[in-house]
């Protein structure tokens, strides 16, 4: 059993990280599935989001229920702001990767497919016929005539959205620290009511993607980009708002105070990356 001993915390052992383990490794797996044309890929997606929404659930309340029962200290904090920390530093770099291959794509192996750069060579060996640059459907257009996402619509709404909610999180982190609760539940529900909004236009951006202007995952490089790196994103965004209505129902129930508020904190922290990546996706992905 989970229990306090001197300065340290020693908490039970927890099943929770492997069911995660298990919820991410057959959501990712049978989406794969899924775009290679196994039907079954389906409802293996379903599945493993249903097991992660509920690892959610249950390791929220075990953590929820050990912190307002005074198990937590002051050391304990540390160590949840430095594993904060690390895990949102893990998460630059899993962006990092995709805006890679968005980078490597357009300035470099275009170019070389062009003729141009210290690799022109490319341009006579591998593909002679090759006239295209950003956006790419791929080798003899084996992604199909498409329309690229424009940015002064759905993503110019969704980029004012998400700074809108930055500043609501803020401003109940102020609440919070003002001991004002009204404000502090105002704010919150302001912050996730904008982040399911975010999500819900993206959902339509898809979905007229899809249906109207023939962006697809197998559009060729740009299709598989656009749609990784948004839609990583918007998930990332749906996980932010779950967290997000969670510290919103535990404000409600009096949690938190001015001086032991970290659950909160991380939040804030995750919607601020959440943020700053949108700006970079915004910018590299429908902008330039």
């Amino acid at each position: 059993m989970a229990h306090a001993h001197g300065e340290y915390y020693l908490p039970q052992p927890s099943y929770w990280p492997i069911i995660g383990t298990i919820a991410i490794f057959t959501t990712l797996s049978s989406f794969a599935a899924y775009l290679n044309g196994v039907e079954i890929g389906g409802y293996g997606m379903i599945g493993g989001i249903a097991l992660l929404l509920f690892m959610m659930f249950g390791w929220f309340r075990v953590v929820i229920n050990e912190s307002e029962s005074g198990l937590y200290n002051e050391q304990v904090d540390r160590s949840f702001r430095w594993g904060m920390i690390w895990f949102i530093f893990s998460e630059v770099f899993f962006f990092a990767g995709f805006f890679g291959a968005l980078l490597y794509t357009r300035v470099f192996s275009l170019p070389w497919l062009l003729g141009e750069g210290d690799k022109g060579a490319a341009h006579t060996l591998l593909w002679p016929e090759f006239t295209e640059n950003w956006p790419s459907n791929g080798p003899a257009g084996i992604g199909g005539d498409f329309e690229s996402m424009e940015a002064w619509g759905i993503p110019a709404l969704n980029t004012l959205i998400l700074l809108t909610s930055g500043a609501t999180v803020t401003w109940a982190h102020w609440a919070l620290k003002a001991d004002n609760r009204r404000n502090l539940i105002l704010g919150l529900f302001l912050t996730f009511s904008l982040g399911l909004t975010f999500v819900g236009c993206q959902a339509y951006e898809y979905s007229h993607a899809y249906t109207h202007m023939n962006l697809t995952l197998g559009s060729g490089v740009y299709g598989s980009v656009f749609f990784m790196l948004t839609g990583f994103h918007g998930f990332h965004v749906t996980v932010g708002s779950i967290m997000l209505i969670t510290i919103f129902l535990r404000s409600i129930r009096g949690h938190f105070t001015p001086k032991h508020h970290f659950a909160f904190e991380a939040v804030a922290w995750y919607w601020h990356f959440v943020d700053i990546v949108w700006l970079g996706l915004f910018i590299f992905v429908y902008w330039i």
